[in-house]
C-alpha cells in the first residue's frame, strides 16, 4: 500500500471532518467532538500551517494529524511547545501503520519549523513506541484531572524538556 503524507489543503476540510468523525465514532475514551476541535483550532492563533497533515491512499484521504501551539507555564516564564490532537485514521485503514507514519511526518515537520517538544493526552500503550514518555517524568502536568499514564511528552531536540517544569496551557479552543 502506497501512503502519501502531505499538508492539508482547504479543499480537504470537509473530507477531514468526516474522516475524524468516523475514526472516533466508536472510540470509548472520546467525547466524539474531535472533528469540531480541529475546525476551531484551524481558525485559532495556535494553528501552525504545515503541521496539519493528511495521509492519502490512492488519492483518498485515510488519515489526519494536527499539531498546534501550546505553552508550558514554568516559574521562569512560558515555553513554547506543541499539542498532538488528534491523530485519526479511517477504521478500515487502522492497524496498517498509517497513524505511525503521520506521527513521524508531523514530528519531522515540527523539527524543521524549530519546535522542540510535543505534549499529548492519549493511549498509554500506543505512543511510547514513537518515543513518548510520561509528561510527569519531565515535571510537566496538564490543567485537568486525567490519569498520568495518558499524559505524555516527547523531546524533538535532545534535552529540550530537561529543565522545563510546569503546567501546559492550552488554547481556549480546546475547551469550547
Amino acid at each position: 500500500m502506497n501512503i502519501n503524507i502531505r499538508e492539508e489543503r482547504p479543499e480537504d476540510y470537509a473530507s477531514i471532518f468526516d474522516l475524524i468523525e468516523k475514526a472516533f465514532r466508536n472510540e470509548e475514551y472520546s467525547d466524539h467532538q474531535e472533528q469540531f476541535l480541529v475546525e476551531r483550532l484551524r481558525k485559532s492563533g495556535a494553528f501552525v500551517p504545515g503541521l496539519s497533515l493528511v495521509a492519502e491512499v490512492e488519492n483518498n484521504l485515510v488519515g489526519h494529524i494536527l499539531l498546534t501551539e501550546i505553552e508550558i507555564k514554568t516559574p521562569e516564564g512560558g515555553i513554547k511547545s506543541l499539542a498532538l490532537a488528534p491523530v485519526a485514521v479511517l477504521p478500515e485503514f487502522q492497524g496498517k501503520g498509517i497513524g505511525g507514519k503521520l506521527i513521524e511526518a508531523a514530528h519531522e515537520s515540527a523539527r524543521d519549523l524549530g519546535y522542540q517538544s510535543v505534549i499529548l493526552l492519549g493511549h498509554e500503550k500506543y505512543y511510547p513506541r514513537f518515543g513518548y514518555r510520561l509528561a510527569d517524568e519531565f515535571g510537566i502536568s496538564l490543567p485537568f484531572d486525567v490519569p498520568k499514564e495518558n499524559c505524555m511528552a516527547i523531546e524533538l531536540q535532545p534535552d529540550a524538556l530537561k529543565k522545563v517544569q510546569g503546567e501546559v496551557v492550552y488554547p481556549k479552543e480546546f475547551f469550547e
